[in-house]
């Protein structure tokens, strides 16, 4: 098995284009197209850690966080990313991150967050805006079924929890060829006016290209008229952050005790007790405070974040309890997750889940 093939193992668990612009997600070192002796999983890709790859035979590491965030002018060995990126190159060991790719995700670290709370009736906190397009085509009535299904079959058509959605209508199309035109129905020079099927479908964006190869693949016209469109719905199954509840409410102090426990926090900096029971619950693993308004928004009780600064605790306002769990601890569980994800997709090779722990914040 190579390296690539792990990677579109890894791709179909957390697409790239979900994640957000800013991020730095892949393949960040190593050749795709060697030989994986075996692939150890981390939450960051640190120095110890690609230690501990080469003392495992692995030469591939699939971490949570880009251990390669922002852009590097020199490798002199100088900090801890020069020094890692050093040592997995002379070793030829693959670096590959995730990072916003599966926080975006709906069965990614925010519903792990929500798992590991027990939380129910789990949605997306912020739907991903600007993802979703629209595909327009026309095409004769015999053509239609068999265009639909390969555009179903492309990605076209999944709105929800529903799939193969679609809308057809019935109209007249016109048409008159040149001399070097090659008409389907008709001959060049003629004007033609014959029934058409109009077929509208949605899709999500990193999918274009392949619904085009669909279209033109598939399509009877010499020609083949489309259209497509940018639209403003969110995706509700794309986004930052996930809201849920439980099936009983509980005091705010044992909920924070709770989730102490739960996710293993060496401590719990919160805002002031708001004197109300929790039931709804809203969480974002890492940096969240940029969501607070939206935990609010969405008649959250409590929400459950890390790197909160100081004057953030005020935006609470009284509605709501802010909690900064920290943020390793809010994604603790994602290298777990990638484990269990890979070693189900890839049996019998070796998934190995990384032993270090990289959580460079320390408790008394």
């Amino acid at each position: 098995m190579k390296i690539k093939d792990v990677i579109t193992v890894l791709e179909q668990m957390a697409p790239l284009a979900y994640a957000e612009d800013f991020d730095n997600v892949g393949l960040l070192v190593g050749n795709s197209n060697n030989q994986t002796t075996g692939v150890l999983v981390c939450h960051d890709a640190l120095e110890n850690v690609i230690d501990e790859a080469i003392a495992k035979n692995c030469n591939m590491v699939v971490c949570f966080h880009p251990i390669l965030f922002s852009g590097l002018k020199k490798i002199t060995g100088k900090n801890y990313v020069e020094r890692s990126i050093i040592k997995a190159i002379k070793n030829d060991i693959a670096i590959y991150a995730v990072h916003t790719a599966l926080d975006n995700h709906k069965h990614g670290v925010n519903k792990i967050f929500c798992d590991a709370l027990g939380l129910q009736n789990t949605k997306i906190l912020i739907p991903k805006e600007n993802y979703i397009r629209k595909l327009i085509t026309y095409t004769t009535p015999e053509n239609m079924e068999k265009l639909r299904n390969a555009l179903f079959d492309a990605g076209a058509g999944n709105i929800g929890n529903y799939e193969n959605c679609s809308f057809t209508s019935l109209g007249f199309g016109s048409y008159q060829g040149n001399n070097d035109s090659n008409p389907t129905i008709g001959m060049p020079g003629e004007f033609v006016e014959d029934k058409e099927i109009k077929i509208e479908v949605t899709f999500e964006k990193h999918l274009e290209s392949k619904i085009l190869k669909a279209l033109f693949s598939n399509h009877v016209y010499e020609e083949v008229a489309y259209e497509i469109y940018s639209l403003e719905n969110r995706h509700q199954n794309i986004g930052l952050g996930m809201i849920g509840e439980f099936e009983q409410a509980i005091d705010e102090k044992d909920f924070l005790h709770f989730v102490k426990e739960k996710m293993k926090a060496g401590g719990i900096r919160h805002s002031a007790f708001t004197g109300k029971l929790i039931k709804k619950v809203a969480v974002l693993g890492g940096s969240g405070s940029f969501a607070i308004k939206n935990a609010i928004a969405q008649g959250a009780d409590v929400f459950l974040t890390a790197d909160l600064k100081y004057h953030q605790f005020y935006e609470a306002e009284g509605k709501l309890l802010l909690a900064d769990i920290g943020h390793f601890e809010s994604e603790r569980y994602t290298k777990n997750y990638i484990v269990d994800y890979l070693t189900k997709k890839i049996p019998n090779f070796a998934i190995i889940l990384s032993e270090e722990n990289t959580n460079p914040v320390k408790y008394l």
